[in-house]
């Protein structure tokens, strides 16, 4: 795995700093389909950032790349959201690439093997 890739509907910008290099959606292009997102991730070998249910559904018909982090942890103001993704970030990271699929809760993390 190179990177992750932040789905659109999350912040830029992370609290933390990951192992590996992070990029936006909106980096690629204004109002990126998700079609557009999973092939560059995917050519890219890189895990999709998303709250999107979307991509999880997805990832379950197909190995990876991409690799898949949804975030399950409903609306958080934005420094709650910073803390609760900072604190499971080095689990994330520790379960990535094993996982295909990473559902990170509030009070969990569930995990999908290839």
């Amino acid at each position: 795995m190179t990177g992750y890739l932040l789905d659109e509907n999350l912040p830029r910008r992370l609290s933390f700093t990951p192992t590996l290099p992070v990029g936006h959606a909106t980096d690629l292009i204004a109002s990126p389909t998700d079609t557009l997102l999973w092939e560059y991730a995917r050519q890219h070998r890189m895990a999709i950032v998303s709250k999107d249910a979307d991509f999880s559904d997805r990832i379950m018909l197909t190995s990876p790349p991409p690799w898949i982090v949804r975030l399950a942890f409903g609306n958080l103001r934005l420094k709650e959201y910073h803390a609760t993704l900072a604190r499971a970030w080095p689990q994330i990271e520790a379960l990535l690439p094993a996982h295909k699929l990473v559902i990170v809760h509030a009070d969990r993390i569930e995990t999908i093997e290839d």
